[in-house]
């Protein structure tokens, strides 16, 4: 029997929008089709935003190897038999099967957060950065999590190359020019030897800018990076990026950043406009805001049939769920894509199964290895017990993320971009003005344009009257 919702459609709510909200929902369409057809299932998908970002080609993106909108892929067009919400979850009471919604329209309409009845539940909003008290980080810090940031933060490198070609002052063009990356996971790594691969071919082109004017810092808390590809890819990775005259410092913590000054804690100082953090990520706050039981991390605590433990009717996996790894006893399957992406069939197909009296599955998977690019041409790889780098383990990457990004569609058209960089020259042009398109009109029609928030701040200090 339904929760209180007997005359009405069975209504999956599928919580985000990223990869295990979209895959577990595109395949729930086809596993529910003739459900979905007679009305018997609805599916409901909420998410911040209409699209899926494939965020392992967020390096490429920034580097400019990929168009942006071939990172993201349209929920709507994808989940055509699902009704695709662009809101936010606030809150769940899954005690009352109800979830407490905003969307683009609450604040224009006035009438504050909508109910939405549901009869199963996946909670899927993945996570966020996982920051630290770090003086001036909230000021000056950039993300490398979605593709604005992404795109933002190629811009931002390149207009460091203008500020660094136009100055007189030897201050300013030092500080314009290093480049502090904090985290030594896949997305420090992968977007520093992307980005400094980009800067180094776009210093060609600048009469007054070398390649070996460009001054790059990876600071890593931990003794070694890329953990994922083992201790003797995690060294190479080392020795070819120091190779490339980035300074990789393990053991190392930033300590501040303020006033543009990156502070380390090995007592290092470094003048830079560009602190990039890469430092691990958290559960989203939302599972905070349900009453379904979590884990000491903050992540839900699910079976091996990707149930949530003691929470009839409620479904997790990837970053928010702590998910039991029966391939390895008593350790649970790390969140990263590769079992986020897996874990959705095993999921969608369990939801069916519920719906249908049908026994459920447990959700197995070996971990089979990593790949990291490490800009073009160059990479490390540790797949099936082998281990590969350089060209060959750049190769495998671009071959297993063409595999893995959904729909013929984006892999067709990233396919095509990889072919017609092969062939023509990188792009080094910054479009920074797109993140304040209203900007010159403003100025124009009398106003005063917003603030560039890359800007040394102006006036008195932040919080004073």
């Amino acid at each position: 029997m339904r929760h209180g919702r007997v005359s009405e459609p069975a209504r999956i709510l599928v919580v985000g929008g990223g990869y295990v909200g979209m895959y577990t929902a595109l395949r729930l369409q086809k596993k529910l089709k003739q459900e979905l057809r007679s009305g018997a299932v609805e599916i409901v998908v909420i998410t911040p935003d209409p699209y899926m970002t494939y965020q392992p080609f967020l390096p490429e993106a920034a580097a400019g190897s990929i168009s942006p909108r071939h990172v993201v892929v349209p929920l709507r067009r994808v989940l055509d038999r699902c009704h695709v919400v662009v809101g936010e979850v606030v809150a769940i009471d899954h005690a009352k099967r109800t979830a407490t919604y905003t969307t683009l329209a609450s604040d224009e309409e006035g009438t504050g957060p909508a109910a939405l009845p549901y009869d199963e539940l996946v909670l899927a909003p993945g996570s966020i950065s996982r920051t630290l008290p770090v003086p001036g980080l909230a000021d000056f810090g950039i993300g490398f999590k979605t593709v604005e940031e992404a795109v933002g933060l190629r811009n931002h490198v390149i207009e460091q190359l203008d500020i660094a070609s136009s100055t007189r002052d030897p201050a300013i063009r030092d500080a314009a020019l290093t480049f502090v990356f904090v985290g030594g996971g896949y997305a420090g790594v992968e977007a520093l030897g992307e980005l400094e691969d980009m800067a180094r071919y776009a210093a060609k082109y600048y009469h007054n800018v070398k390649p070996e004017d460009l001054k790059w810092i990876l600071v890593e808390a931990s003794d070694r990076i890329l953990p994922e590809v083992g201790p003797e890819m995690g060294q190479y990775t080392i020795r070819e990026l120091r190779g490339r005259n980035i300074d990789v410092r393990l053991e190392t913590r930033l300590e501040s950043c303020e006033n543009r000054v990156a502070v380390l804690s090995d007592g290092s100082r470094f003048p830079t406009r560009t602190v990039v953090w890469t430092a691990g990520v958290k559960p989203s706050p939302l599972l905070a805001a349900t009453d379904l039981p979590l884990n000491e991390r903050g992540r839900l605590k699910c079976t091996a049939q990707l149930a949530v433990d003691g929470a009839p009717h409620a479904w997790g996996a990837g970053d928010a769920a702590a998910v039991p790894d029966v391939t390895a006893p008593g350790k649970e399957c790390a969140p990263n894509a590769q079992h986020a992406v897996r874990q959705t069939k095993t999921l969608a197909d369990n939801i069916a199964a519920s719906l249908r009296g049908q026994p459920l599955t447990d959700y197995e998977h070996a971990y089979v290895g990593s790949v990291a690019s490490l800009g073009l041409h160059k990479g490390v790889a540790h797949v099936y017990g082998r281990k590969l780098k350089g060209y060959p383990a750049w190769f495998m990457h671009r071959v297993y993320h063409l595999s893995r990004v959904p729909t013929v569609n984006r892999k067709a058209r990233v396919l095509t971009e990889w072919t017609l960089s092969g062939l023509f020259k990188r792009e080094i042009v910054s479009l920074g003005s797109l993140e304040q398109p209203r900007a010159e009109f403003e100025l124009a029609a009398g106003g005063v344009p917003p603030e560039d928030p890359s800007a040394p701040p102006s006036g008195s200090p932040k919080g004073s009257p």
